[in-house]
């Protein structure tokens, strides 16, 4: 059931009409029906996985309490009779039996989301081995990806590692930990939220506030505007490039590039609009998970404005245990003694950053362009980061930091440095990326753009009249969300404002949006994750 589905538009006006119609106490458990009927539209066999992922964490939850619970009672009981020794002996078996079980909860749910995502990647790589050795090649599995299956897990296991680490206890009620791990807004695309973040407003009792529930409609609102009108229309001119490299090379990658960053940013900002639309309409909140990223002045910052909270569950989770554990402080240590110190206390930070990204890359796809996009990215960070001395110097020097005109520069930089990575995911091939990267250096001919290429693309004059307006509109309101919120500044204008702005935000998906002939009304892009 797609956000752009009708059937998903009656299925939200039916939720939200009963939820504002029920007793309150019942709120968080027609949301948990809800959410489990929604998963139930994409194949009931998917629920298996999720129910699974569930049950299993909520048990392990529970077994790490019982554990610490366990450790304060005997404590408690022999407090006059042991030793320090003792009581540290005592404690660190209680610390190892939480680790395991901690560790079989991590094995089996991220085991699950391997086998079903990259068993399929492993086998070809393993082919393409056994090709050279002229050995019988293995057969593919037919496994079907469960929707959001990355999201819930990722958010799952950041839970089961929370409990693990005392943040907070464990959820006793299992229905509650079901509607966190299945919430049905934010289980499409995230964003990946904490338990003790959303829990906060997901389980409470919510009366109907005109505010918030106006102020979530604005934000669907704008969120279908930027899918339906910009995303979805955009991306036909990106697919007519990307799958016809050898007709349209040089000047039309740069084209396929800036229009693939259009269409991203509007198809995956769009659905987090929604999401926390839907959940502000609810009185739920939900974190937000962009913060202007094409403002950026440095891909640094790029990756604290995008994708917020994938990113602050790969730093909490991988970055600072890695970065911190035994093997990776003897690492310091080695490297210290032959490298210096420099080097020494470098390298737990190069091996962490480097695994990280290896990470986020192989989580976004399970082949090698995303492992090279994902390594990419980690390599360009650690060189500004290696770099920034330099630019300290540089600044000093010249004193440019502070100018308009450099300001842009680093931004224009930055924006044409992540599309320029984001190749690997337009051309989905390594070394058709490559290829296409270069041609735009060896084949850039400006002159093509002006002789009628950009009709043959799939989009006609108004088509690129709509897509300009919508960019200059999603720039307008990106300029203006600077100085505070856009909905905020709305509401205390005139309200004929207001509702003008719904009406021809409204009207604009319907006359505007991709729909018809040549057009469909496409899945999310993270809908794979």
């Amino acid at each position: 059931m797609l956000f752009t589905s009708y059937g998903f538009i009656l299925f939200l006006c039916v939720v939200i009409g009963l939820y504002y119609i029920i007793p309150k106490r019942f709120q968080w458990k027609l949301l948990l029906v809800s959410s489990f009927v929604f998963y139930y539209f994409s194949g009931w066999s998917n629920l298996l996985y999720i129910s699974v992922t569930i049950i299993s964490t909520y048990f392990i939850g529970l077994k790490l309490d019982s554990l610490n619970k366990k450790q304060e009672i005997y404590l408690k009981e022999n407090k006059g009779t042991l030793s320090r020794e003792d009581k540290k002996a005592y404690k660190e078996k209680i610390k190892a039996k939480r680790w395991k079980w901690l560790l079989l909860c991590l094995i089996f749910n991220l085991g699950i989301l391997a086998v079903i995502k990259y068993t399929n990647f492993a086998i070809a790589n393993i082919n393409s081995i056994f090709t050279l050795f002229k050995m019988n090649e293995l057969s593919f599995v037919n496994f079907l990806l469960p929707m959001g299956i990355s999201f819930y897990t990722f958010q799952t296991m950041g839970y089961i590692i929370d409990v693990y680490r005392g943040k907070y206890g464990p959820e006793k009620n299992i229905g509650k930990l079901a509607l966190f791990v299945s919430f049905f807004p934010q289980l499409i695309q995230g964003p990946i939220s904490r338990f003790d973040d959303l829990s906060l407003s997901l389980y409470k009792e919510h009366g109907f506030d005109s505010k918030n529930f106006s102020y979530g409609f604005q934000r669907v609102l704008w969120g279908y505007f930027k899918k339906l009108v910009i995303a979805d229309r955009i991306v036909v001119a990106v697919l007519e490039i990307t799958k016809n490299p050898d007709t349209y090379d040089g000047i039309f990658v740069l084209v396929g590039m800036v229009f693939y960053a259009v269409q991203l940013y509007a198809d995956f900002t769009g659905g987090i609009d929604i999401t926390i639309g839907i959940a502000q309409m609810l009185g739920i909140k939900v974190k937000e998970n962009f913060i202007r990223p094409y403002f950026s002045k440095s891909i640094v910052e790029y990756w604290r404005r995008w994708h917020i909270t994938m990113g602050t569950w790969f730093k909490d989770y991988i970055f600072y245990p890695l970065s911190v554990c035994k093997p990776m402080l003897n690492l310091s240590k080695s490297s210290r003694n032959r490298f210096g110190e420099k080097i020494g206390k470098r390298a737990p930070v190069y091996v962490a950053t480097i695994a990280v990204w290896f990470t986020t890359g192989i989580w976004h796809g399970s082949s090698w362009n995303f492992i090279v996009w994902g390594l990419l990215n980690g390599f360009v960070i650690l060189v500004s980061q290696e770099l920034e001395p330099l630019y300290a110097k540089f600044h000093q020097k010249f004193h440019v930091g502070e100018t308009f005109g450099f300001r842009l520069f680093q931004v224009i930089r930055t924006f044409l440095l992540m599309s320029s990575l984001r190749i690997l995911d337009c051309y989905r091939d390594v070394g058709v990326s490559f290829k296409m990267f270069g041609s735009m250096f060896t084949k850039l001919n400006i002159n093509e753009l002006f002789a009628g290429s950009l009709l043959k693309l799939g989009l006609n004059i108004s088509d690129y009249i709509v897509l300009l307006i919508g960019v200059i509109i999603l720039i307008t309101f990106s300029l203006v969300q600077r100085s505070g919120s856009v909905r905020e500044k709305i509401s205390i204008k005139p309200a004929i404002l207001r509702y003008t702005i719904y009406v021809l935000l409204f009207f604009s998906i319907i006359i505007f949006g991709a729909y018809g002939i040549g057009f469909d009304s496409n899945q999310f892009i993270y809908n794979q994750f």
